[in-house]
C-alpha cells in the first residue's frame, strides 16, 4: 500500500479516507494498531485517487462529495462508474467523491454514517437510502450544517434535501405496466411484482404505478408482490421460489428493484415458465441476461446524466453552478435488440 501511496500527499489521502493525517501515517508505515475498516477505507480512498487520477487534470476549488449507496453491489458499481465518467467534465472544480456503498444497513447505522460527513469535511452528500425517519432526521442535521444532500434513484421528500435525481419511477411503473398487459394474453393470470424493499420510496412509487395502470387498463392481470431480497442473490431466490409454490399460474415478473439472476433461477428450478420479464437497470448482470433472452425488457435511465445534474445542484447550492430545473431522467427501454456492447 506504501508504494501506491507516494504519488499523493498524507494530506490528501486523509481528506479522501475522511480520517486523520496520523491515521493514515500509522497505516503506511504499519505503526501501532488501527481498526480494519479504517484501515479498508483508507485502501478505499487510494483507489478512489487513482481513479480520479485516470479521469483528467482538474484545477480550481475542490469539493469532497460522499456518495453514500445502500444498495446491491451491481449498482453501485454502476453509479461509481458513472460518476467518475463525469469528473473530467466539470472543470474548473476538482471533485473527489467518497464511496460508501452497503449492500445491507439498518436505518439507525445509515444515518451515523450520513452524520459522519460533518465531521470529515463534506461539500456534499449523493445519497440512496431508505425513506425511514432515523434516515430524513439525519439529513436535516447534514443540510443545517451547511452540507446539501441530493437523493438518488430513490426520493426522501419528507427531508431537506436539495433535489432528487433520477428517473419519475411512477412513469417507469406505468410504463412496465403498459408493456406487460402487451406481451401477455388476455387471459385472467397472476404477474408478480418483485420489490426489494418497501422502505425505499422509488421502489414503492414503481410498484404502485405499475399496480394503477394495470387496475384501470388491464384488470384481467392480478398483482402478487414479492417483498424483501434487497436485491440480494439467496433472499430474492428464497421469496420468489415460495410465492411460485403458492401461486402456481405466476409466469411473468416485474422486478422494481434487483436480484434479476435469482429471479431467473426460481423459475428454473421448479421447471416453470417465465414468459414475460421486465426489470430496471442496465447494470452488467441485467446486460448479460439480455444477451441471453432471459430477460425481455429493462427500464433504463442514464446515470451519467444522473452523476453531472447530482454535481451541478451540489455545486449550485455552494453558488457556483447556475441551475435550471432539472427534469426528470428520461425512461429508456432496452431489449436484446438494441443492446449497446
Amino acid at each position: 500500500m506504501l508504494d501506491r501511496a507516494r504519488r499523493f500527499s498524507i494530506k490528501q489521502i486523509a481528506a479522501q479516507a475522511g480520517v486523520s493525517k496520523a491515521t493514515v501515517d500509522r497505516v503506511l508505515h504499519e505503526r501501532g494498531s488501527v481498526h480494519y475498516q479504517t484501515h479498508r477505507r483508507i485502501k478505499q480512498a487510494l483507489e478512489e485517487l487513482e481513479a480520479q487520477e485516470k479521469s483528467g487534470p482538474a484545477v480550481g476549488r475542490t469539493f469532497h462529495i460522499d456518495v453514500i449507496l445502500h444498495t446491491p453491489k451491481r449498482f453501485s458499481d454502476a453509479v461509481q462508474a458513472a460518476i467518475h465518467a463525469q469528473l473530467g467534465s466539470l472543470a474548473p472544480f476538482r471533485i473527489f467523491p467518497r464511496f460508501h456503498p452497503y449492500q445491507e444497513i439498518d436505518s439507525p447505522s445509515m444515518s451515523e454514517v450520513i452524520l459522519r460527513c460533518v465531521s470529515k469535511g463534506s461539500q456534499g452528500v449523493i445519497l440512496k437510502a431508505a425513506d425511514e425517519p432515523a434516515i430524513n432526521d439525519a439529513v436535516n442535521q447534514v443540510t443545517a450544517a451547511g452540507i446539501p444532500v441530493v437523493t438518488l434513484v430513490s426520493d426522501l421528500p419528507q427531508s431537506e434535501r436539495i433535489g432528487y435525481i433520477g428517473m419519475d419511477n411512477r412513469t417507469a411503473g406505468q410504463t412496465a405496466a403498459y408493456l406487460m398487459s402487451r406481451w401477455l394474453d388476455a387471459a385472467a393470470q397472476d404477474v408478480a411484482v418483485v420489490i426489494s424493499s418497501e422502505l425505499f420510496r422509488g421502489e414503492e412509487e414503481r410498484e404502485m404505478g405499475f399496480r394503477t395502470w394495470l387496475r384501470s387498463r388491464a384488470p384481467h392481470l392480478r398483482v402478487i408482490d414479492i417483498c424483501g431480497g434487497f436485491g440480494v442473490y439467496q433472499p430474492t431466490l428464497e421469496r420468489v421460489s415460495q410465492a411460485l409454490q403458492a401461486h402456481p399460474t405466476i409466469k411473468a415478473v416485474y422486478s422494481v428493484g434487483g436480484g434479476n439472476r435469482a429471479i431467473v433461477d426460481a423459475f428454473a428450478a421448479q421447471g416453470r415458465p417465465l414468459d414475460v420479464f421486465i426489470g430496471h437497470d442496465l447494470d452488467q448482470e441485467n446486460r448479460q441476461l439480455l444477451a441471453e433472452e432471459k430477460i425481455a425488457a429493462i427500464i433504463d435511465h442514464n446515470l451519467q446524466i444522473d452523476a453531472r445534474h447530482a454535481f451541478q445542484h451540489i455545486l449550485h447550492f455552494h453558488r457556483l453552478w447556475k441551475v435550471d430545473p432539472i427534469p426528470a431522467s428520461p425512461v429508456q427501454i432496452v431489449t436484446p435488440f438494441n443492446l449497446a456492447h
